[in-house]
């Protein structure tokens, strides 16, 4: 191992010329002076002769003095170099580890796994390289507060480094990051994916907290030197080891977490797009790129449109109209769903102000909204300041809402429906709601997954679990919409089974607002449009709507205020 400069400093000065010649300039003169000066003395002391040279004496006497400094001086100069050596060490510990876990910091690991690679080229050896994630810690944080975050940290790195190898150094890059590079044996690389295995089910035990317990789960992505297609001839470097165990960690979270995965070149393309897609999302908020589109709803028993679905639609410049499978979740990740919701409400309130008033508006609310303690309030904002009828929205919420904070939920859906708002459960049947949920919650109505309703065309067996949400929703009083209506077999079997609110392409695809506009025109239930109204009327119409609003707000609010 190379000196660094502080090591050759401190060389230098347990060298110390200075002190090294006062001490044996003074020795040689103590020599020198003492083989003049004593024998003098002695035959003084038996009276045979006359006392010592007084000059000598002093000489003797100051070479005394200097031999007491030097050696003074060079125990202070020893004494100052071992604890200057002890703090270089130290310090040297602090930059290199991290605080917390005692593992490699980030710099070090990335300088570790270069001597590890440097190794492996030297004995043949394949280099691998993992990272492992630590999936959903930031609830932890939320919930339990950072001091537990952090004995979490720490527990879980003391449960990996009991697996792992003796020469395989654990590090935390940051956050709740781990990983390691370890030299592997030729033809012997599923040795990393069983240990790997091995790790991930360490953190399946719960963490023990204190007074609380948390569990987790961990992703890993897994990176060997081995080359690729398009690897050129050069062999792997350390970086490029770093970043593929990256890209394969998080190709393990996007697919489910709680699992590992080897990176493939095609992870990378992926992400790749994933980033383009972020970047793309944020900037169409700001360039209010995503619009509602709407689906009929219809009462199938009459066939007279009742209502209408917001889905959302991203109009982007450089890949044209795209899907909501494709960017909601994207949305959800980066926590942009809130605004981009509320933007889309926004622009779906302006639009349904034109339609009729016996026209709903439904809205799909992510799961992740409803962890927002302000979600109810802030509809409830827009509502009125858009002066819509509260009595015209139906929020559509889907089952797994109901497991991340129950009591959240509740006091959520009980304040919008005080004020008038229709919430239905969206995707029944999916998920794990009770009947107790289902009771206590007081949903307005329920929504049959889609998976039901087209296979209604294929057996007859399955149209027993739609009788069976139905009979379940007149028990509870809860109306039923059925989705994905796709042809008149599927119709007809729904007609059979009850009196249901339906939506699907067998009434047409999702329209955007001129479109519905148009057909709203067409059926007759369209309002005048305003920039058609005179001020008069504007205003009047303007103070119905208001009205409305507070007829369905005001009166509600004030008896649960007490």
């Amino acid at each position: 191992m190379s000196k660094t400069p502080d090591d050759k400093r401190l060389g230098k000065a347990e060298r110390d010329i200075v002190a090294l010649g006062i001490a044996t300039a003074a020795i040689i003169l103590f020599v020198g002076t003492g083989g003049a000066v004593l024998p003098d003395v002695m035959r003084s002391i038996w009276g045979q002769g006359e006392g010592p040279n007084l000059f000598l004496v002093n000489a003797l006497l100051l070479n005394i003095a200097l031999v007491i400094f030097g050696w003074r001086r060079y125990k202070e100069l020893t004494n100052e170099i071992a604890e200057r050596r002890v703090a270089q060490k130290t310090a040297q510990k602090l930059a290199a580890t991290d605080s917390l876990t005692d593992c490699l910091n980030r710099r070090s690991m990335a300088e570790f796994t270069a001597a590890v690679c440097q190794r492996g080229r030297l004995t043949g050896n394949p280099i691998a390289f993992v990272v492992i994630d630590i999936d959903n810690f930031k609830q932890i944080n939320d919930m339990h507060g950072h001091s537990k975050g952090d004995a979490a940290l720490i527990e879980i790195a003391n449960r990996l480094r009991a697996i792992l190898p003796n020469n395989v150094k654990l590090a935390r890059p940051g956050g709740d990051e781990f990983a390691f590079a370890m030299e592997v044996e030729i033809g012997d690389t599923s040795r990393v994916e069983e240990l790997v295995m091995r790790l991930c089910e360490s953190a399946n035990k719960p963490l023990e907290l204190g007074e609380v317990s948390a569990e987790t789960t961990l992703s890993a992505g897994i990176s060997t030197n081995s080359p690729l297609r398009g690897d050129g001839p050069d062999p792997i470097d350390a970086e490029t080891l770093i970043h593929r165990a990256d890209v394969a960690m998080y190709h393990s979270k996007k697919h489910g977490k709680n699992r590992y995965s080897l990176f493939e070149p095609a992870m990378e393309e992926e992400l790749r797009l994933r980033n383009e897609l972020e970047v793309g999302i944020r900037r169409g908020l700001e360039r209010r790129e995503f619009v509602p589109y709407y689906e009929q709803q219809v009462d199938i028993s009459t066939g007279e449109l009742v209502g209408f679905e917001m889905l959302a639609r991203w109009k982007s410049p450089q890949m044209g109209v795209v899907s909501p499978e494709i960017f909601i979740s994207i949305a959800e990740d980066i926590g942009v769903i809130g605004a981009l919701s509320e933007q889309l409400i926004e622009l779906a309130f302006q639009d349904a102000r034109e339609w009729d008033p016996s026209i709903t508006l439904s809205v799909n609310i992510s799961p992740v909204q409803m962890r927002d303690p302000w979600f109810s309030q802030k509809l409830l904002k827009l509502l009125v300041k858009h002066q819509f009828p509260p009595h015209r929205l139906e929020i559509e919420v889907t089952e797994s809402c109901l497991h991340d904070n129950i009591g959240m939920v509740r006091s959520m859906i009980a304040s919008l429906r005080n004020q008038g708002v229709k919430v239905s459960l969206d995707d029944f049947g999916t998920g794990y709601s009770s009947l107790s949920q289902l009771r206590t919650l007081k949903f307005d109505r329920l929504k049959i997954d889609r998976s039901f309703v087209s296979e209604l065309r294929d057996t007859e067996a399955n149209s027993k679990i739609i009788d069976a949400i139905v009979s379940l929703g007149n028990g509870l009083d809860m109306p039923i919409t059925a989705e994905g209506i796709e042809d008149e077999s599927v119709l007809d079997t729904l007609k059979s089974l009850g009196n249901f609110k339906g939506q699907g392409f067998h009434y047409g695809q999702p329209e955007d607002s001129d479109q519905v506009r148009a057909r709203l025109e067409k059926l007759g239930k369209l309002r005048v449009r305003r920039s058609k109204l005179s001020s008069d009327e504007q205003k009047a119409d303007s103070n119905v709507a208001q009205d409305d609003i507070l007829a369905a707000v005001e009166p509600k609010s004030n008896s649960t205020s007490g």
